[in-house]
């Protein structure tokens, strides 16, 4: 692994996979303001490969698909994702439209794209589960930026304009941190100067978006008549990335519900109450905030039933120690994860430029895995007594 600077400050990191016949390239740009209105920035994603000043949409999509190369853009909390794989010997091909993209894309076709948009968000809010994820989120993150969900995009964008568009993304371009992760059997030759060498200089702005307030015990409770399950997320804010106790949080995850038939609350909710077909947990951390949330879908008349369990399991977690041996199989689990997860160059591009971007090192994956390796049964438990408090957000939806 190689990692430099360019001239314009963007830190880049090459990988050499050899015997790999695609390479993959993974540039993020930092999110450091939130977005005027929700909406914004989902529009702006959506817009950036509909053309640009040298090819139109069509062009594009037909230059893409005659050479192979798979080239996507991705919005996220706190960075915009611009990334491509594609044949070793269209590497340069690849380099070239990316830069076409990022500095001349003419966001055209902004009222279809807004229409679309509308269109696919209610149709994904037809789902009881996906309900219950939005009104968990725009809930847990009262008046906040991370707390942009479908129904708040679906509220406020109408009144972003096109104008607002391009003024963001000028300033995403212009004042955000970058950072670029290359994988794969190749010389670099020069060619990441040449085409990303040419964006606008890489900044250390200190970040607009403000850390989440921490909420009181609250409860949301949404009626959807036509549901046949009640849908209940139960979270709470914990840890992130920045903070000592991730990788005991991604082992509570491991434990508690994100393993599968093996987790704590599958074995008991599922398997020996029979409350549920899918329960589940999940840890989501951002560069400000991080949320651990547990999840079930039941009949509604086992929503306190199912309430009641999860608050069984979360006490045990917190006064009962993990065994010896359910914490080496947690580890073993979660460090076959991390490696199932990193096979293929872009997965490995994109967890390079993740961490960079996040303030780590582009090989901080392999930090976390030896981490995880020390984590001790009593860390888990002062993990889980120091997070897992009456301070939490309770989202229902039920018929």
């Amino acid at each position: 692994m190689r990692e430099f600077i360019l001239n314009n400050g963007i830190k880049a990191c090459i990988k050499q996979n050899n015997n790999t016949p695609r390479v993959a390239l993974t540039l993020n740009i930092s999110i450091d303001e939130p977005e005027k209105y929700a909406g914004e920035y989902s529009v702006m994603n959506r817009l950036l490969l509909k053309g640009t000043k040298t090819y139109s949409s069509e062009e594009l999509a037909t230059i893409l698909d005659e050479n192979a190369i798979e080239l996507y853009t991705e919005m996220k909390s706190d960075y915009l994702r611009i990334r491509f794989t594609c044949l070793n010997e269209d590497f340069e091909k690849a380099l070239s439209l990316m830069s076409d993209i990022i500095l001349n894309s003419t966001f055209e076709e902004y009222d279809k794209e807004v229409s679309k948009l509308k269109g696919e968000l209610t149709a994904e809010l037809d789902s009881a589960k996906v309900k219950v994820s939005d009104l968990f989120t725009k809930t847990i993150y009262k008046e906040h930026f991370y707390g942009h969900s479908y129904t708040k995009i679906l509220e406020e964008v109408d009144k972003t304009t096109k104008e607002d568009v391009l003024k963001a993304y000028k300033r995403i371009l212009t004042t955000g941190r970058k950072s670029i992760a290359l994988v794969g059997d190749i010389e670099e030759n020069g060619l990441l100067e040449k085409y990303f060498g040419i964006l606008p200089q890489a900044t250390d702005n200190e970040s607009k978006i403000q850390k989440p307030e921490n909420l009181k015990q609250t409860y949301a409770e949404l009626i959807k008549e036509d549901a046949n399950q009640a849908q209940i997320l139960q979270g709470w804010h914990v840890g992130t990335i920045t903070d000592k106790e991730y990788p005991a949080l991604m082992l509570l995850n491991i434990i508690l519900g994100a393993s599968g038939l093996s987790s704590r609350l599958f074995l008991e909710l599922r398997e020996k109450k029979g409350l549920a077909y899918t329960v589940r947990t999940s840890y989501e951390a951002h560069l400000k905030s991080a949320i651990f949330s547990i999840y079930i879908g039941t009949e509604p008349g086992n929503i306190q039933t199912s309430i009641e369990g999860f608050k069984e399991e979360i006490e045990k977690i917190k006064n009962i120690p993990v065994s010896e041996e359910e914490l080496h199989n947690a580890k073993n689990n979660l460090i076959g994860k991390q490696q199932f997860l990193s096979e293929t160059n872009s997965q490995q591009a994109n967890i390079m430029a993740y961490y960079s971007i996040m303030g780590k090192t582009f090989n901080y994956r392999d930090t976390v895995i030896e981490q995880i390796k020390k984590v001790t049964s009593e860390e888990l438990q002062a993990c889980a007594n120091k997070y897992f408090t009456d301070d939490y957000v309770l989202a229902v939806i039920k018929p």
